[in-house]
This record gives C-alpha cells, structure tokens and sequence, in this order.
C-alpha cells in the first residue's frame, strides 16, 4: 500500500533547512523527528543555496517585475516633483528680485 504524499508549508521548509545549515540540529535528527526522505532534505538545502529564502516564502515569478516597475515608477514621480520643486524655487527667486 502506498503512503500518502504528504504537502509542507514554505514556512516549514524554511525552519528545517535553517535548523540543519545553522547546525541546531543534526541531519539524522530532522529526518528522524519529521520522518523526512533524505533526498527530500536534499532537495530543500539545493533548492535555498541557489534562489534564498525566497523560493520558500512564496516569491512568485511575476512579484520581481511588479517590483521593478513600482520602483520605475516611483522614480518617475521623484523626478517629476523635482522639476516641480526647482520651477517653484526659480519662480520665487524670480518674483522676489522684482520687488
């Protein structure tokens, strides 16, 4: 009879990829404690050493583009109200040399 696969939160992932790289825990005693497959411990250390933290905290694929165009935008809207703010100031200089 086959066992039930069995589906683990990012968040768990996380903690005993720490546990074991932080040297908390030894190897046996996580695969022991969470009756872990070697290789799937395995593939949870590879997995953290090539993307991080995120590929355990949800990072999804689309969430770095959104980012980056946030970021776009916000400069954009910094350079704006820097042109703004130098008219503003010329203007006053302007309008005090007048009087």
């Amino acid at each position: 009879m086959r066992r039930k696969q069995r589906t683990f939160t990012p968040e768990f992932k996380f903690q005993v990829v720490m546990e074991y790289l932080t040297g908390q825990k030894r190897r046996v005693e996580l695969l022991r404690e969470h009756e872990l497959n070697d290789g799937t411990l395995d593939r949870w250390i590879k997995l953290f050493q090539e993307k991080g933290q995120q590929v355990f905290t949800g990072g999804e694929p689309g969430a770095e583009l959104a980012q980056t165009q946030r970021i776009a935008e916000l400069e954009r809207l910094v350079g704006r109200l820097t042109a703004e703010l130098d008219a503003a100031k010329k203007a006053s200089t302007w309008l005090s040399s007048r009087e």
